[in-house]
């Protein structure tokens, strides 16, 4: 347990530490710019839609959106570096015997974060997207920090090595409050700049961001840990640096809306068409109307499956790989960039089929990717200690995230509108990390602690066990909305 194992504090003994610091950078930087041109030659919108895209003319309005985007995707890809290291960090503190404590404290962040929308979305409809982003980074900037210094403080003995488990139980939930703005501000941020014609490429780069989160959450913070053979606690130090300078950038070049930045704004065709501008409606019954919203809470169901099955992947894989053997293989000793690559591939993919195949409409892609995550969570009960099992995990890890971006990244924006966006992704979202508070208290219960019994494979076998309802669940409640389109004002 996580008490006993403090004082024997040591590096994580991974071949990965002794590969160069940039092994993995490179694929990673080939495969960003082969994103980038495929997401900037996708087929433009349908010729009957081109005329509601007038604005796409106008001189510098796509180099300035893209500027907008990716100031805030890189402070998102940052917040996700600082939630994620979590992971790395249990790992290298008390590796295969950690895992009952890591989904304790997991949980505990992730439902706070989960209930975080009921203030945070409403706050973000209130102030906008760059208040938003601005408070998430600089919150879990300040966390992150904080988190470091307890870690220092324990390996020092500047406190009893007991309290650093109980310092990081109440200190990870209030850096996960802070993360919850990152979600609702980059959705709010981005709907008042994107058609709803457009938004499957949205999704796209918003599977992407994600994605590189993770690949810095996992492999950077393993080149921090085991490359540079740094403490603990510079797990939480360099990310917390990573957002100080999204915090200022943000500051200098963000802006809300394309008028903000010296532009027109227009219709986006969403659910609060021509309302944007209006005065901030009550939050209480914006909420009410969310509710009510059958496809808002049907979408909120099928992220509260997505929650689950995404952390149940991304978190469990890693443990499972260290507890049972698996650390030899590629796909452990790449994880970060096999996420990342997971996140590219289903992000793109995801929005291309939203956008130009099916009509912008979200449920199809969400039901199609379904189908690979019930397909996966059966075939991973076979191969439960089986060298292959990792890459289907990565497979499934392309779906969920491809459904993510679509629902959590862009169907909030249509079916929440522009105005109530904050409401609505906060929603969703919420549920979202509902979801992955669920898996980590499930897991924290079923799965092997450690020692022998977390080295035997055969003792894994709820994990896939437990995601099959989940993915049926959700498979389903994505058939129910593959006609929804939204109703706009």
């Amino acid at each position: 347990m996580f008490l006993t194992l403090l004082p024997t504090y040591a590096l994580a003994a991974d071949n990965s530490a002794s590969k160069p610091w940039y092994t993995g950078l490179t694929p990673i930087l080939l495969l960003v710019l082969a994103v980038i041109i495929v997401v900037w030659r996708l087929p433009r919108a349908k010729e009957e839609f081109q005329g509601q895209l007038g604005y796409l003319t106008v001189k510098g309005y796509r180099f300035r959106r893209a500027i907008n985007w990716v100031f805030l995707g890189a402070t998102y890809a940052f917040l996700y570096w600082g939630r994620y290291n979590l992971n790395p960090a249990i790992k290298t503190i008390g590796g295969a015997a950690m895992v009952s404590d890591f989904n304790w404290i997991f949980s505990v962040g992730t439902i706070v974060y989960g209930v975080s929308f009921v203030l945070n979305g409403p706050l973000t409809d209130r102030f906008g997207g760059r208040f938003s982003i601005l408070t998430g980074a600089l919150g879990a900037c300040v966390a992150n920090i904080l988190m470091g210094v307890a870690c220092w403080m324990a390996y020092t003995s500047r406190i009893e090595h007991r309290l650093l488990f109980w310092a990081l139980v109440v200190l990870y939930p209030v850096n996960m409050y802070f993360q919850s703005f990152g979600a609702v501000a980059i959705v709010k941020c981005n709907a008042a700049w994107f058609h709803v014609r457009e938004r499957g490429v949205f999704g796209a780069i918003f599977g992407i961001l994600i994605a590189l989160g993770i690949y810095f959450a996992f492999d950077w913070s393993y080149v921090i840990l085991n490359g540079w053979k740094l403490p603990v606690q510079w797990a939480f130090f360099f990310p917390a640096g990573a957002l100080l300078i999204a915090y200022i950038a943000d500051l200098i070049a963000v802006r809300n809306r394309p008028s903000d930045a010296g532009f027109s704004d227009f219709n986006t065709s969403d659910a609060t068409s021509g309302q944007a501008h209006g005065p901030s409606d009550n939050p209480l019954m914006v909420f009410k109307k969310m509710i009510k919203n059958p496809v808002i809470m049907i979408i909120a169901g099928i992220e509260f499956c997505s929650g689950f099955l995404r952390q149940a992947m991304m978190q469990q894989y890693p443990l499972y790989a260290k507890a049972t053997g698996a650390a030899e293989l590629f796909v452990y000793q790449n994880w970060g960039m096999m996420l990342c690559v997971a996140g590219i591939l289903g992000g793109v993919f995801a929005g291309f089929l939203s956008d130009h195949i099916f009509g912008s409409r979200r449920g199809p892609v969400a039901t199609l990717l379904y189908i690979g995550l019930l397909a996966g969570s059966i075939m991973m009960c076979f191969m439960i200690g089986h060298p292959q099992l990792g890459v289907l995990v990565v497979f499934m890890s392309l779906c969920v995230i491809g459904v993510h971006g679509m629902l959590s990244g862009t169907a909030s924006m249509d079916f929440g509108g522009t105005k109530n966006v904050g409401v609505a992704v906060g929603l969703i979202d919420g549920f979202v990390y509902l979801g992955t508070g669920l898996q980590s208290l499930l897991y924290a219960n079923i799965l092997p602690e450690g020692g022998a019994a977390a080295a035997n494979p055969a003792n894994w076998s709820s994990w896939p066990v437990a995601m099959i309802p989940l993915a049926s669940i959700g498979l389903l409640l994505a058939f129910t909305i593959r006609h929804a389109k939204p109703k706009t004002s």
